[in-house]
Parts: structure tokens; sequence; C-alpha cells
């Protein structure tokens, strides 16, 4: 299966709120957000400990934070409660009052990859960065644990997976408020005849697939968030699996990877754009350069898009009147990356407005993604433009909380 229960951990006796923090790839220009966590989490048992926010990726002392995080890995060991088995269905409640619902479980990475081009049943949605997946290893490669910020997408327009859970949500594992105004989130383990109707619409879901689209490989799940994390387990699995043979492959722990499943359907779902700061320039030299490179290398035949702006002298727009793509994101990324500066990826505009009027950067905002064009897109185009979307904003990402071993006993 594709999709399936997974041996689940989660703590006993912790003070859920400290334990859980949201995805170590946000607030990345942001270091006071995880200073203040740093302060709220204090002593106390956290998935913190567990995770490398990305802010102190590049910092000195990543490699001891590396290595505090596995001992940590294995301190915890006893504070750990196995569910074996399982799937976990979460209802999010959102800080606006959304209520996003998902259904926790492993994903075979033996469906997926992120190789260009591919066609496997789990599919990228955003192009992804091969040196941003070494740095990410260096945390998975000795990891005993992983633990899951992953969010999968399903095109469930019928609403027939994670709906209908909703009715019998079974045994209530988790209940409590997130911290930074991240909302609330309830967890449920699955009884058996509700894990039996998930798996089976799944088996659905891909027969309707192959019967609207005969002739195409089928793209049963595509990647939400967690594009690189999920092409980290991919690349370490892929190691390990160079010095196992096959049957040790086929039930080795690593070949499958923690996820939460959500329906692109679901209405508490929002894609929200992933604006763009760069730092280290001259606002006005590089508002020239945009203009000048997409007259050289634009296409006429695509309709002008217009990008608004703030640096430290103010506000505007430029128009571009031959974008490189017909996604005003694929027009700026492709630009960004032709001058190699320094760029950081936002969640809201507020803050892209704040950090781009600092002296010697500038914030560019993005338009929004009609997120029903998004498995169309992808079986037409392939992966799109990197950081196209965001499903939400910072505060209402997938915050860490249960865990999988990862790593035979032996």
């Amino acid at each position: 299966m594709i999709f399936s229960p997974a041996d689940i951990l989660l703590p006993k006796n912790v003070d859920w709120t400290k334990w859980s923090v949201v995805a170590c790839d946000q607030y990345t220009s942001e270091p006071d957000y995880w200073k203040k966590v740093e302060e709220t989490v204090g002593d106390a048992p956290s998935t913190l400990r567990l995770t490398l926010p990305e802010v102190y990726l590049a910092s000195e002392d990543a490699e001891a934070r590396i290595g505090a995080i596995h001992q940590s890995m294995a301190a915890y060991a006893d504070l750990l409660t196995l569910y074996p088995n399982t799937y976990i269905y979460v209802e999010r409640t959102l800080p606006g009052g959304r209520v996003r619902r998902g259904i926790v479980g492993a994903l075979d990475l033996e469906a997926y990859s992120y190789e260009k081009g591919s066609t496997p049943p789990v599919r990228a949605t955003e192009g992804t960065v091969l040196d941003r997946i070494p740095p990410r290893m260096r945390v998975r490669r000795a990891a005993s644990l992983e633990l899951p910020h992953v969010m999968v997408l399903a095109d469930d327009r019928e609403k027939r997976i994670i709906e209908p859970l909703a009715e019998n949500k079974g045994e209530k594992l988790y209940d409590f408020t997130l911290m930074g105004n991240g909302g609330h989130i309830a967890g449920y383990k699955l009884g058996e005849e509700s894990m039996a109707a998930v798996n089976a619409a799944i088996e659905g879901l891909e027969k309707e697939f192959r019967l609207r689209h005969p002739d195409q490989e089928p793209l049963l799940f595509a990647v939400g968030d967690g594009n690189h994390s999920l092409a980290t387990a991919k690349a370490c699995y892929e190691e390990i699996k160079k010095t196992l043979t096959p049957e040790e492959a086929a039930v080795h722990p690593a070949r499958y990877a923690l996820i939460e499943l959500v329906n692109l359907h679901d209405t508490a779902l929002v894609f929200e754009p992933i604006h763009r700061v760069a730092f280290g320039v001259s606002p006005e030299a590089l508002l020239e350069a945009f203009v000048a490179f997409c007259k050289k290398e634009g296409n006429a035949d695509l309709a002008p898009q217009t990008f608004q702006y703030f640096h430290e002298n103010g506000a505007g727009t430029v128009t571009i009147d031959t974008p490189l793509s017909p996604l005003a994101v694929g027009t700026l990324q492709r630009f960004l990356d032709a001058k190699d500066v320094q760029v950081d990826y936002i969640h809201g505009a507020d803050v892209t407005e704040k950090l781009g009027k600092e002296h010697g950067n500038i914030g560019f905002l993005l338009p929004a993604m009609d997120k029903n064009r998004l498995f169309d897109t992808v079986l037409a185009d392939g992966a799109l433009p990197r950081k196209t979307f965001s499903m939400g904003e910072a505060n209402e990402k997938r915050f860490y909380l249960e865990c999988r071993r990862i790593r035979n006993s032996a």
C-alpha cells in the first residue's frame, strides 16, 4: 500500500503545548520567534530538541545542535508510547476557526520520486533544489526517530477518505492548544473499521484516476508541504537500500516516511502565496535588472505580470511585459536564480514588507495560486516553480507531535 498505518510513538506525561513546535522550515528569517519558543519550552521535553530549526542550519554550532538532537532521541526513548499499526485522525482548529482534517500514517517512499520528469503515484509539486537535501541528510542519517511536518494532498473531490471520519473518530490521544498562535489540535486513534474504510477509499481514488486518465501513469498524491523534507527521507532511504537485500529493504522502517494526508478540497485548506525577499542588493538596480532580463529572455505571447515591491526608499509596482513563465512566481524565481542573490521565502505580506524595507533588501509580493488547478497542472507540466504556494500562513503549518522509529533496534 502506498499509504498505510504506521507504528506511531507519542509521549506520555508531558505538557503537550511545550512538546509540540512548528515545522523547522518556518520563520527562517525571524530568529526572535525561535528564541520565544526556547523560552516557552525551557527544560521540558519537547520536539524542539528533536529537530533543527532551519534558522540555525548555517550557524557555527549546527553540528553540535545535530549531535544534541540524536542524543535527545535516545534520551526520550522511555518517554514514548508505541501505538502499533495505527492511523491517527487529526483535527486542527486554525487561528481563524477553520478546522483542517487529516490522517497521520506511513507513505511508501518506493512510490515517490523527486526526480524531474518522473511519474510515480506520489509526486513533488515544486522543483526540488538538490543542494538543499544534503544539509537535511546530516540530521536524518543518524537519527533514530522521524517527526512529520510533511503534508501530502489527495485530490478527493467527493470527500470519501478523510471527511467521514469526523463521525467515528475513535480513541482520543491528544487534545490541546498549540503555542505561537498555532490554534488547537486533537488526534484520535482510528478503529479497525475506520482504517479499512480509509484504505478502501484510497483504492477507489486510484481506480477513478485510471478511468479518467487511461493513458497516464496515476497521480494519486501530491506533496503539499515539506517537499524537501520528503526528498531527504527518500535520499536517505536510497543510501540505506544499497546495503540491504531486496527482502530486507521491503520491511526496513526507512522505506517509509510519516506524513499527514490532507484532502486538497478540504474547505479549511487555503493556498497562500510565498513571497520573496532579496538580501544584500541595491533595490533600484535589481528592479532595473529584472526588467532588462525579462525583456531579453521573456515571452511576448504571455500576458503581462505586475509585481508589488517594498524597499527602504518606498514601495511600488513593476510590470513585466514579456514574462519568463505563465506563473508570476516562475518569472520572478527564474530571474532571482540567474542573479544568484540571497533570497528567503516568506509567509505573510506584513513580514515581507518589514524585511523588504530594511537596508539593502527588497521584498516582492506574489499572487496566490488556485488550489483546484494543482493536480491538473502537475499532470500537464510537471513540478511547479519552487515555493509556488503555501498551505496557509506560517502559524497554520503542521506542528511536530507524533514520532516514528526509522532505524532497526539492532
